[in-house]
């Protein structure tokens, strides 16, 4: 695999690829799309809303920002995100505080809700990691491939800013090793059993037959052999 033109800018990237097969170049793009775990706020519990808009409606907006996610967090990892306002003021996503400093709104303008005077939102949210495969508020980015007449992938990739292009390509290929590794492993331990089953065959089937014990005679031939003694 040969990479050229390699352009990132904000939170967009574009390279040339070379070397790559189209299967191999769709794995990537899929796995950079739905295999990269990110935080997100899962669920949210409202204890005051007089906005107009429903406790769902404003639970889904919030759902869906984009929440920093650094590498390597455990499976197992919450954050609390607080949300306490009074009108009038218009509610951005930098009005929710986070429980960590490392996982953060990616983005602080966008808009939630707008309170009037009297009006206001308290509620308390939970960031889980997740992936695209499971809800769309989980998915890192967008990832695609053009193929040109001399062989080449143009490959583009657009971050949703929980992290940069650059580096979702990155995880996403780290994911889909590590898969790689581990159903050869799998396929691997399954081989030996094989292996090892036809080899006891086989020497069962080699192994030396038992001797054959001699029959006793017959009772009438025993008697004959010692009518013959006397």
């Amino acid at each position: 695999m040969q990479l050229e033109d390699v352009s990132e800018k904000g939170n967009k990237l574009s390279l040339t690829v070379k070397g790559t097969p189209l299967s191999l170049a769709n794995a990537i793009r899929r796995y950079s799309m739905n295999h990269v775990p990110i935080m997100a706020i899962d669920k949210v519990v409202m204890y005051e809303n007089s906005s107009p808009v429903f406790d769902e409606y404003i639970a889904h907006r919030i759902g869906m920002l984009p929440l920093k996610t650094p590498k390597g967090l455990p499976a197992s990892t919450e954050v609390s995100f607080v949300l306490d306002a009074q009108g009038p003021k218009a509610i951005y996503s930098e009005d929710l505080k986070s429980s960590d400093a490392g996982i953060a709104v990616a983005e602080l303008r966008i808009p939630i809700v707008t309170l009037t005077e009297g009006q206001s939102v308290r509620l308390e949210g939970k960031a889980v990691l997740g992936t695209g495969r499971k809800h769309a508020k989980f998915q890192a980015g967008l990832a695609a491939y053009e193929e040109k007449e001399d062989g080449t992938l143009l490959m583009k990739v657009e971050s949703f800013f929980n992290m940069g292009p650059k580096e979702l390509l990155i995880r996403g290929c780290k994911v889909l090793e590590d898969d790689l590794e581990e159903l050869s492993g799998e396929l691997g331990a399954l081989s030996g059993k094989k292996k090892k089953a036809k080899k006891a065959k086989k020497e069962e089937a080699e192994a030396p037959a038992e001797e054959k014990k001699p029959k006793k005679p017959r009772a009438k031939k025993a008697k004959k052999e010692e009518k013959k003694e006397e």
